[in-house]
């Protein structure tokens, strides 16, 4: 078909969504008998600019595919493939990839981070965790980073699952850390959180919803550019996306109480980090970190739900009201 017409083009549109004909024309706000004259080839009156738009909107398509120009195998691409000026491959040495993420995050950050703690904080307390190449100048710009974050007007929203807050505490495997420098870090992180509106930190449960993975890879959303990247599992290689709706969906997903995972509200944050640092400066376990965090926080639940079955046996159950957020 050469799909040089509206009609061709929302008829494929719509065999591609697989939807059934009501609900197709429930997302465009159009009548059935109005969607069912259009498949049919019963009309000729193409659908107007409003239902084209809102097609635009649903499927995420680019807003060219109406145009007279746009058709057969360029139409077909143009649904079916993502358009490459959405999706850009950062393919940089470690120092140019340092240099990216300090441009994108220049006055502000909202991350997600693929675990704790973020490689800031990390990187104050030890100095090669990882066997990377470095240079006077990565050396530099690391600290140019550091002293970025540092700073008390920095406005930075940090999202950790509790998996990794409580492996990097308590995990006897897989763990860099000394005890003295796991103290370091979270006194760290206390002191540039608490009491700082211009830095919030957020724990949430990974297990609550169908999200575990989600925190296994840096996630930066700069919603105000409409720019998100991630780190692929390949490390020298980031992706960055431009897609304005994807940006603004992944964003709202972490800024909204409603839609978030379960998690630990910013002001609650700190004081659980608090309680871990002191349970690891005093060699409390994780069972008794747990008692406190329950005894003592409306978040008992969600660190309940990232215990194992067997050390679920062996602490007290949630006390009721907990929150979930």
């Amino acid at each position: 078909m050469v799909y040089k017409n509206g009609i061709e083009k929302f008829i494929e549109i719509f065999k591609r969504s697989n939807l059934s004909i009501s609900k197709f024309a429930s997302l465009i706000q159009k009548d059935r008998r109005t969607v069912t004259s259009w498949i049919d080839n019963i009309s000729d009156i193409e659908p107007n600019g409003d239902v084209k738009e809102k097609i635009c909107n649903i499927f995420r398509y680019p807003d060219f595919i109406w145009d007279e120009g746009c058709s057969g195998d360029e139409f077909i691409k143009s649904i079916t493939q993502i358009p490459q000026k959405e999706v850009r491959i950062i393919d940089e040495d470690y120092q140019g990839r340092l240099k990216y993420i300090m441009d994108l995050e220049q006055n502000r950050r909202f991350v997600i981070q693929a675990q704790f703690p973020g490689p800031m904080y990390r990187d104050t307390a030890v100095k090669r965790v990882y066997r990377t190449k470095t240079s006077t100048e990565i050396e530099e710009l690391k600290q140019q980073r550091i002293e970025q974050m540092l700073r008390y007007d920095y406005d930075t929203t940090e999202w950790y699952s509790i998996k990794s807050v409580l492996t990097f505490c308590f995990a006897a495997i897989g763990n860099f850390y000394t005890k003295e420098e796991k103290v370091k870090i979270l006194e760290l992180i206390f002191e540039l959180f608490n009491n700082n509106y211009n830095k919030k930190l957020f724990l949430f449960d990974s297990f609550s919803r169908k999200i575990y993975g989600m925190e296994t890879t840096y996630i930066s959303i700069n919603v105000k550019q409409k720019i998100l990247f991630f780190k692929s599992p390949i490390e020298s290689v980031f992706i960055e996306i431009r897609n304005k709706n994807l940006v603004e969906r992944m964003h709202k997903y972490y800024s909204s109480p409603i839609e978030a995972p379960s998690h630990v509200n910013f002001l609650e944050s700190v004081k659980i980090i608090k309680i871990l640092q002191d349970a690891v400066m005093y060699n409390n376990s994780i069972l008794q970190a747990y008692e406190t965090i329950n005894r003592t926080t409306d978040y008992g639940e969600l660190f309940y739900h990232n215990l194992s079955i067997d050390l679920q046996k062996q602490v007290s159950q949630p006390k009721p009201g907990q929150k979930r957020n």
